[in-house]
């Protein structure tokens, strides 16, 4: 392979160099933990560490380069590295797909027992029901002796297959893939660490489910102390250059959205007009930051006045006790229909994100009337701005329950990052496509 002008001989690449390189990149994400088990197929880590083995090959080359004065063509390091790095990203999400898939219809799964109180227990399984594409399916629990009880072989739909004591026997006999174990006093230091004494002997893994489980990796830390290995809880980064650069991000971001979208725009704004009696946008009073309100603005897509509808439907209501939805709502008018489906509606938030009331990314804007129903918990949402999109949006909108609503924007607060807005964001186009919960 050449690169640069046919006369220049040193913008060959050695034949030697070319054919190793392929060695070298499996090397690389050998090294990197690329092709570990447990980092497959879940969450952003397995993409992380692709990255992180084309920093370093990247540096590898560099460095073999400069120490033999070798003299590579710059062209193929430019081409070949950043190619194999984003063919590689796209074949492993292209696989993630599939599994996934794969897991939805029921195959490709890992039995799971769960261990612990009943109520940690059935939480649990609702969960991992829920998002099944993770694969682990439930066949059972186990429980301490004081919960068993007579003549009841099954609780929440789960078989009880046994107490505490039995977990390894329970795994050998029904060849279990992974034991998931909660928080409770049975359970101390000597008796887990015994536990996995006992699942050495079997291909099972051992999953410890911390007591504080909103909480993702990049914020935890084993730390030694006293000799002992502690778990390190960082504070949620809420504040500097950090925050600074995602409100660079979200203003300029909008600001593009705004003008590339701008025939869009217009379109829609010409539909809601022509297709019904009132304004295009309907504006109403969110609450934001610090529980300060402001103004958000949304193309209308029902009819004049449908917020004073609300009593007169309240009883009817398909939300979850705290939202107001209804899956067939009168008041939405033919064009409005179209509008919520695909969440066209929401567009013209992006100029409360040019504003500075609002951000591409976090907690949905709540009205004043749901806030005053929050607990302690939910309150923490209101240490960022709410988002045109979030985790609320990707996880199934209105078909949540509030329990599971708190929990996702509680768990958006604690762990915010960059990374994790990009991942919110590649995910609502999956999100509005498919519609689902958005009425």
């Amino acid at each position: 392979m050449r690169f640069g002008p046919a006369e220049m001989e040193s913008s060959t690449v050695p034949f030697v160099f070319a054919v190793l390189m392929p060695l070298v990149w499996v090397l690389a994400m050998t090294v990197a933990r690329a092709y570990e088990e447990r980092f497959l197929w879940v969450g952003a880590e397995e993409f992380r560490r692709v990255t992180a083995a084309a920093v370093l090959m990247l540096a590898t080359v560099g460095t073999v380069s400069w120490a033999f004065k070798l003299d590579m063509a710059r062209g193929f390091v430019v081409v070949a590295l950043p190619l194999a790095t984003a063919l590689t990203l796209l074949s492993r999400y292209a696989q993630r797909q599939a599994l996934h898939r794969a897991r939805r219809h029921g195959g490709k799964m890992q039995t799971t027992i769960l261990v612990g109180h009943r109520g940690g227990v059935a939480a649990l399984d609702e969960q991992l029901d829920r998002e099944a594409f993770h694969g682990y399916r439930v066949i059972g629990c186990c429980l301490p002796g004081s919960q068993l009880e007579p003549g009841k072989d099954a609780f929440n739909g789960m078989p009880v297959l046994g107490d505490l004591s039995q977990v390894a026997d329970i795994v050998k006999a029904y060849e279990v893939d992974t034991v998931a174990v909660l928080p409770c006093p049975e359970l101390d230091g000597p008796t887990l660490r015994r536990l996995g004494w006992d699942l050495e002997d079997t291909d099972a893994e051992l999953l410890l489910a911390p007591a504080i489980t909103e909480l993702v990796g990049s914020r935890v830390r084993i730390r030694p102390v006293c000799g002992l290995p502690l778990l390190h809880m960082e504070r949620p980064e809420l504040r500097g250059i950090r925050r600074l650069t995602k409100e660079a991000f979200d203003r300029t971001s909008a600001t593009l959205g705004l003008i590339f979208l701008a025939p869009v725009l217009v379109t829609v704004a010409l539909a809601v007009k022509l297709g019904s009696r009132g304004p295009v946008f309907f504006r109403q009073e969110r609450v934001g930051r610090d529980g300060m309100t402001f103004s958000m603005l949304k193309f209308r897509t029902m009819v004049v006045g449908a917020d004073r509808m609300v009593d007169e439907l309240a009883d009817d209501s398909d939300g979850n006790g705290v939202l107001f939805k209804k899956k067939v709502d009168p008041r939405v008018t033919r064009v409005g229909r179209v509008l919520r489906r695909y969440s066209i509606d929401e567009l013209p938030q992006l100029i409360n994100v040019v504003k500075g009331d609002m951000s591409l990314v976090g907690p949905r804007p709540p009205l004043q009337r749901e806030v005053e129903q929050y607990g302690y918990d939910m309150h923490r949402r209101f240490l960022v701005k709410p988002g045109l999109t979030g985790l609320w949006q990707v996880s199934g909108r209105s078909d949540l329950s509030w329990d599971e609503s708190v929990r996702i924007d509680v768990r958006y607060v604690e762990n915010w990052s960059l990374a994790f807005d990009f991942m919110i964001l590649w995910k609502t186009a999956g999100a509005v496509l498919r519609g689902s919960g958005a009425y």
